[in-house]
């Protein structure tokens, strides 16, 4: 089996860390706050059927570049690094695919450099603030707000072991699925990822000031929103006003997910990311 490939890039904005695996037409994946590693990515993976994958580790992430002031942790510096990436791979055009913050910075990055993508993959996202929803996890009315906190205040912390880690990590993903009990069949890849710390916190602040519903309507990429009926941290009437508002848009709502429609309607997901890409 093919693995991932870990490469370590010069940018004219520092040095990144990305990994690579599959052939085809390239697509960028990465996520706002997660560290990769060589095991990959359960959502990226997907993509590897039909594309060369470039997974990328943003700044204070695994052996990224650091951050020498706090901006350099939004979301427009991690479009602008992106870029970087993109031109030091001599990359003319490439195509995003983001789940869950991972589809806020696609969205951003499309919005102010969509001549340099060919298309747009969003799962299980929102274009603004998503904890405005009861229906959010995030918001402090849903039953599980308490709980998903504690959980993500105990990932931050660097002296755990690979096994508490992989507990918590467990009981915090159960949360967004919509049949928890099928958790260790999703997850049955030697893949583990951390989070970066810094990243998340500064996130958690930006997150509250983040909406580009208004630009939206310039968007004139290729562009496949999915998004699992039940998904308890970017509810799907985010996807929804996406379709609305992102002109020639797709939308394909999973009946039978939360969060991870890519593994709780793993074929479904498949299929549809291929007819798009056809």
């Amino acid at each position: 089996m093919e693995k991932w490939v870990q490469q370590i890039i010069n940018t004219k904005r520092g040095n990144f860390e990305i990994f690579v695996k599959g052939s085809g037409e390239p697509i960028c994946v990465t996520h706002h706050y997660s560290e990769f590693n060589s095991s990959g990515d359960y959502f990226a993976d997907v993509f590897t059927e039909q594309n060369q994958v470039i997974l990328v580790n943003l700044r204070e992430a695994g052996q990224s570049a650091k951050a020498e002031e706090p901006y350099q942790l939004s979301m427009i510096e991690a479009i602008l690094d992106l870029e970087g990436i993109r031109e030091a791979l001599s990359i003319p055009s490439w195509s995003f695919a983001g789940h869950s913050t991972g589809g806020m910075l696609g969205v951003l990055y499309v919005i102010h450099f969509s001549q340099l993508l060919d298309s747009l993959i969003i799962v299980g996202s929102a274009a603004r603030e998503y904890s405005s929803s009861e229906g959010c996890i995030y918001n402090k009315l849903h039953a599980d707000f308490e709980l998903m906190q504690s959980l993500i205040e105990k990932l931050k912390h660097t002296g755990l072991t690979e096994t508490e880690r992989k507990a918590i990590t467990r009981q915090r993903t159960m949360l967004s699925l919509f049949r928890s009990e099928l958790h260790d069949e999703y997850f049955n890849k030697k893949i583990s990822k951390k989070l970066s710390s810094k990243r998340l916190n500064f996130f958690s602040r930006e997150a509250l000031i983040f909406d580009v519903t208004r630009q939206l309507h310039k968007i004139t990429v290729k562009t496949l929103i999915l998004c699992g009926r039940h998904d308890v941290q970017c509810p799907v009437l985010f996807s929804e006003e996406m379709k609305q508002l992102i002109p020639s848009s797709k939308l394909h709502v999973f009946e039978n997910s939360s969060h991870y429609p890519f593994l709780e309607e793993e074929s479904q997901f498949k299929s549809a990311v291929r007819n798009f890409f056809q």
